[in-house]
């Protein structure tokens, strides 16, 4: 598996930027220098991350989001080396 990020990934199972396999690591978004753990989508080449707007839902029943423009940077999380998932 590779160490590079699409330009542009989905949590949500239908959209077409959904990749499962790189979503089964744990990714990080650093949104403007910042930590973020609520990014529902993002963007790298045109700058934002969408993000659940409170509470909210629509019609559907899918959380409202907010689109949020600035430098996003995607990593992946590290985890220590003696922690068992299992």
């Amino acid at each position: 598996m590779t160490d590079t990020f699409p330009d542009r990934l989905s949590v949500d199972p239908r959209s077409p930027f959904h990749d499962a396999d790189l979503l089964a690591r744990p990714i990080g978004i650093r949104f403007n220098g910042r930590e973020r753990h609520d990014v529902e989508e993002y963007c790298i080449s045109e700058g934002w991350v969408r993000v659940a707007a409170g509470r909210a839902l629509d019609r559907r029943g899918r959380p409202m989001t907010v689109k949020l423009k600035g430098e996003v940077v995607p990593y992946f999380v590290e985890t220590p080396a003696g922690d068992a998932a299992g």
